[in-house]
């Protein structure tokens, strides 16, 4: 299936665990500028918080860049715990903070972890996902007797006819799922003893 899972929206919940309250809060990070973006919208919004912890995942698969950050917590209980959330839900473009509020009782080493694994875990559960599918544009140019055969193929692989000019020759701009640019190349060269153009917009 073409595409990735990425997170779309934002989720937000809350824990309380031996009187510290954790603020959940999941939502979609495209890039690590967005990431940032997302946790001091964080920070700004809770300036009193014990703590900001985070993970993130910006973009997908071997494209992917990860981040996280234990703010302040002992090494390795917050931040690599909520990383590998995110890691197991396999959803690009996402991040996830969670805000504390120190209740006055220390949770140890094991109970920090489990708190902000279930944390992460319960704002991923909440966030909406949906595939992602990278496109493209492309301008395709046609001479007018091509034109009906050509667009009916065009729609038939999947491509969108967004915009179309008419004056020497057709022009359509049509976006595509990048896996079917070679199979549309291919097919219009065909029809048209390879008088279609098809270049990428941009």
């Amino acid at each position: 299936m073409p595409g990735y899972p990425v997170a779309v929206g934002h989720s937000e919940i809350e824990l309380h665990v031996k009187n510290s309250r954790f603020i959940g809060r999941a939502g979609t990070a495209a890039s690590v500028d967005e990431a940032k973006a997302f946790i001091a919208d964080i920070r700004q919004r809770f300036p009193d918080a014990s703590h900001h912890c985070y993970a993130f995942a910006a973009g997908y698969g071997a494209t992917v860049t990860h981040g996280m950050s234990d703010d302040g917590e002992p090494s390795g209980t917050a931040g690599r715990p909520m990383l590998a959330v995110v890691q197991g839900a396999d959803i690009g473009d996402v991040v996830v903070v969670a805000t504390r509020y120190f209740g006055g009782t220390k949770l140890g080493t094991g109970g920090l972890v489990k708190a902000y694994t279930e944390t992460a875990q319960a704002a991923l559960a909440d966030l909406r996902v949906e595939l992602k599918v990278d496109t493209v544009l492309l301008r395709v140019v046609l001479h007018y007797d091509s034109y009906a055969p050509c667009r009916k193929r065009i729609e038939d692989l999947g491509g969108v006819v967004e915009d179309e000019e008419y004056a020497a020759s057709v022009v359509l701009l049509v976006r595509a799922e990048v896996e079917i640019v070679d199979s549309l190349r291919s097919a219009l060269g065909d029809m048209t003893a390879g008088r279609a153009l098809v270049d990428p917009v941009g």
